[in-house]
């Protein structure tokens, strides 16, 4: 039978802690109660009297109705010249009122030293006293031994020492915790192992940062030196270079190492989770994360495509659906046959890989990429390619022409967008004026208004997303800009990317305008 892991969550706590990172109340509430229909075993919501948002999370989250996560209050041990009882960070943890309490402790003597400024002996009764006084008041204690890895290789039977204090007031798990980040896989991996030996019938977690890139590779190694918890956090968020990340840590326990996880069974909801919290957090989600990130099993090189394509598992580690995640081929001039065809399968077009016209649009794709062209994240463009070059679709409308004013009215301090759009449709002309504060989002209005009596539909799309990059021509001197905008309908909640480029930022806007309307329509064809 495979060893049980459990996951224990700080994302609310330790993540929140990271640049960038932001919850409300709310979306703290939120994130609890997804991170309790994923599976995890602990929830960790704050420290009481931090901050006010902490206290009211706690006020809050008892009225949740969790089915299996227990929330853990976090906090520090009673103060040097205090009783536990007559502490008031103890006080304030056991007001939260959670099942649980984390509570971490020096054990580098460097920090009793010269951070607490206080004996070693103190050290160790602050430990027991914190514990077992929390304890004694209904509490499961999860024990931190903060700079654990720091303080052995400093001085490990003191290290040691502070587990056993810890361990004599009634812990329920002894976490051992990378502070630093600085640690390497072969010494947390000796260092675990000896504390599993020390305290073998004592749970055993590790907690670890990412400082060193390691956060995911030293947690994996806890857990097969016998570490039976794992700390860590949705996304790796977390201060300085952030805390060990959970979506890259629990598909490898379950798919590499053969753990059993509460979670395990609810793998396929991982991407979701990540780009709920990430949501939530107010970031943009990494691309790049392992096993949920976009571009985790996105494939551009035509060698790459064309070999996944006949034996999937050649380029891919894992099914990307295991995780909720998917296959995606990028198309660029770096595609062949193979990468085209698997992107129009990818998005409802059948090809013949013997087809003349195939060779032309490879060629014709070419072309375009090498002018400023990118359809790695415009699917929306590259479908309307593909129908017009191979099916012959003609566009919706016709452009008469479109002309856009910015004004700055020094009276009033407003600066003001004008555009103008006329537009042919079936031989009638339709004109049209929109106005708004920036140049885009006129232009955007006056088209929907131009083709709205006849196309209703394009009134239900809002522009989301717009970026801008400013390129180099073939010859190297030519400003060229790309322009991919993201495009939502509102009514059905899909959204899609297109691109424009051209050397004129308006005229690239209004390409990639144009093909955002131009998909919708071809949506109505389908």
């Amino acid at each position: 039978m495979s060893q049980h892991i459990q996951i224990y969550d700080t994302t609310l706590r330790d993540g929140s802690q990271g640049e960038g990172v932001s919850f409300t109340v709310a979306a703290k509430l939120r994130v609890a109660e997804m991170l309790d229909q994923f599976g995890v075993d602990y929830i960790e919501g704050g420290w009481p009297g931090s901050n006010p948002r902490d206290m009211a999370f706690f006020e809050e989250v008892r009225k949740l109705e969790l089915k299996h996560a227990k929330i853990a209050a976090f906090g520090s041990t009673r103060r040097a010249s205090l009783a536990a009882a007559d502490d008031p960070q103890i006080k304030l943890l056991l007001e939260a009122d959670t099942p649980v309490v984390t509570i971490f402790g020096k054990t580098w003597l460097l920090h009793v030293t010269e951070i607490l400024r206080t004996t070693p002996e103190e050290n160790l009764a602050m430990i027991e006293d914190s514990v077992r006084y929390l304890v004694e008041n209904g509490r499961e204690v999860i024990y931190d031994a903060e700079h654990f890895f720091d303080g052995y290789s400093d001085n490990p039977e003191y290290a040691m020492q502070t587990l056993d204090a810890a361990h004599r007031g009634g812990a329920s798990n002894l976490t051992l915790c990378d502070t630093n980040g600085g640690k390497l896989v072969s010494q947390i991996s000796e260092m675990t192992a000896a504390v599993r030996a020390r305290f073998p019938d004592m749970p055993v977690g590790v907690h670890c940062h990412n400082d060193s890139g390691l956060g995911v590779a030293v947690s994996l190694a806890g857990v097969e030196s016998g570490a039976s918890l794992v700390q860590g956090t949705m996304n790796g968020y977390g201060e300085r270079n952030g805390n060990a990340n959970l979506t890259t840590i629990i598909p490898n326990l379950v798919l590499k190492m053969d753990r059993e996880l509460n979670c395990g069974d609810r793998l396929e909801k991982l991407r979701d989770l990540s780009l709920f919290v990430t949501e939530m957090a107010n970031c943009t989600h990494d691309t790049k994360a392992p096993f949920v990130g976009t571009s985790a099993f996105a494939h551009k090189g035509g060698v790459h495509a064309d070999a996944s394509a006949k034996v999937k598992h050649s380029y891919e580690h894992i099914e990307p659906e295991l995780v909720g995640n998917r296959t995606r081929v990028l198309v660029s001039d770096m595609s062949g046959r193979s990468s085209v065809m698997m992107k129009a399968r990818e998005i409802g077009v059948d090809l013949d890989h013997r087809s003349p016209e195939l060779k032309d649009f490879l060629q014709q794709l070419k072309d375009l990429e090498f002018r400023g062209y990118e359809f790695e994240a415009a699917d929306a463009s590259f479908k309307l390619l593909l129908a017009r070059f191979l099916q012959g679709r003609k566009p919706g409308f016709e452009l008469v022409g479109y002309r856009v004013m910015v004004s700055n009215q020094a009276a009033t301090g407003r600066i003001v967008s004008e555009a103008t759009v006329q537009v042919r449709i079936d031989g009638e002309t339709h004109h049209t004026v929109a106005e708004a504060t920036g140049p885009v989002d006129a232009l955007a209005h006056a088209l929907g208004k131009a083709i709205a009596p006849v196309f209703p539909e394009v009134m239900d799309l809002e522009l989301i997303d717009y970026k801008v990059r400013i390129l180099e021509s073939q010859h190297g001197t030519d400003a060229i800009i790309r322009v991919q905008i993201e495009t939502r309908d509102n009514r059905s909640g899909e959204s899609w990317g297109t691109v424009g480029a051209s050397d004129n930022i308006i005229e690239a806007t209004w390409e990639a305008l144009v093909d955002a309307v131009e998909y919708r329509l071809l949506q109505n064809e389908s």
